[in-house]
């Protein structure tokens, strides 16, 4: 009897700034889902096309594809954090692959490191393992993190409320998606 061959990558190609048009490989895992490139695209639109100077975490790397189309239009830092080995393993392969040197990769449980860090950023952006029950937690960690004028994007199967302090500027959904670029009330 023939052994099993691993299960094959994904793909995700970046849709927008330098590495427009650029593959990006991911691990077939348990949970794993990038944001569809129609979805990156409007949330894209509603930040403006360029993140020249801006600080952003993408708290729930997975792919990489927002974390990589953030770096893809400028921005200064992007900080990917992922709790797999597996998953993180191919962000360093694809952050080699872009030459993408403002991206760090670090293998770390999103919640925990979120609340263990005094770093703050533009955009922050979390798409946890869909259905996962973490987005709420996540949210209320990333409200403590965001720059005064920052924004945070979320993505989950439920809808989405904005905590205390912060209204939805826009929103949207996709499939069984919901999504939401969310900002503070006052700036």
């Amino acid at each position: 009897m023939p052994a099993k061959s691993a299960r094959p990558a994904g793909q995700v190609r970046i849709i927008g700034g330098e590495h427009r048009r650029r593959l990006l490989h991911f691990p077939d895992l348990p949970g794993l889902r990038p944001t569809p490139d129609r979805v990156r695209e409007t949330l894209f639109n509603w930040l403006g096309q360029e993140l020249t100077g801006m600080a952003c975490l993408d708290a729930f790397a997975g792919s990489g594809a927002l974390g990589f189309e953030a770096a893809s239009r400028h921005a200064a830092r992007v900080v990917m954090l992922e709790s797999s080995r597996q998953a993180c393993d191919a962000l360093k392969q694809n952050r080699q692959l872009l030459k993408a040197d403002r991206v760090e990769i670090r293998q770390a449980e999103a919640l925990a490191w979120m609340q263990s860090t005094a770093e703050r950023f533009d955009v922050i952006f979390l798409d946890p393992p869909f259905a996962s029950g973490l987005a709420e937690r996540a949210l209320a960690l990333a409200a403590g993190l965001v720059e005064p004028e920052g924004w945070i994007y979320l993505e989950q199967a439920d809808k989405i409320s904005a905590p205390e302090g912060f209204i939805i500027h826009r929103e949207g959904r996709a499939g069984q998606s919901r999504f939401a670029l969310i900002r503070r009330t006052t700036c």
